[in-house]
């Protein structure tokens, strides 16, 4: 028993009706549990088959579905990963700190009473994908959607390029400051100052 360390297979072992006082127990050379010897011939071709054998992973949806009349669907393959694209955050934050300067020059000339600074130009996302038909822009996952969408929409109606040219020029004055910064960020500065 020199060679069994586990109390726990010592015990089962011993209460079992097998054990004889006097037999000894081999370990076995794979698992390592102990047997007697006319036994241990027996386990060891087994117990190498077995451990040998790299076993599969246990589908129980294709066991639940046997017999039933729902079809298994198979998932698609796994595409590799795409490669990281180039982040540009320093242009996010040259946006960022250009609308925190205007949004204090906003503020400075409220409170002096002099006129509004001009508003800088909304810079724009090399990121994103403009909408042929709208001209809007979106990150590639919305506008593969939007994109889609907005065709259908163009086919149902037609646009008068004249109306859609004031949309745009409107949108242009709404975004006054970069990255999108309204006057939120002006209200945010007037109350830290």
């Amino acid at each position: 028993m020199d060679n069994c360390g586990a109390d726990r297979q010592l015990r089962s072992l011993q209460s079992s009706s097998f054990l004889n006082g006097n037999k000894k127990l081999f370990p076995c050379e794979v698992c390592g549990r102990c047997f007697a010897a006319d036994v241990l011939e027996r386990h060891e071709p087994i117990c190498k088959k077995l451990f040998n054998k790299k076993r599969k992973p246990f589908n129980s949806l294709k066991q639940r579905l046997q017999g039933t009349d729902i079809p298994t669907v198979s998932k698609p393959p796994q595409t590799k990963a795409q490669p990281m694209k180039k982040s540009n955050w320093r242009q996010q934050h040259e946006d960022f700190i250009n609308a925190i300067r205007s949004a204090k020059q906003c503020t400075l000339a409220i409170r002096e009473g002099r006129p509004l600074p001009p508003p800088s130009p909304p810079t724009i996302n090399p990121d994103y994908i403009q909408c042929p038909y709208c001209m809007r822009r979106f990150n590639e996952m919305a506008a593969q959607r939007h994109i889609n969408f907005c065709k259908d929409q163009s086919s149902r109606r037609v646009f008068d390029p004249a109306q859609t040219a004031a949309k745009l020029a409107s949108r242009a004055q709404v975004n006054t400051f970069p990255s999108g910064f309204h006057c939120v960020a002006l209200a945010v500065l007037k109350l830290t100052l």
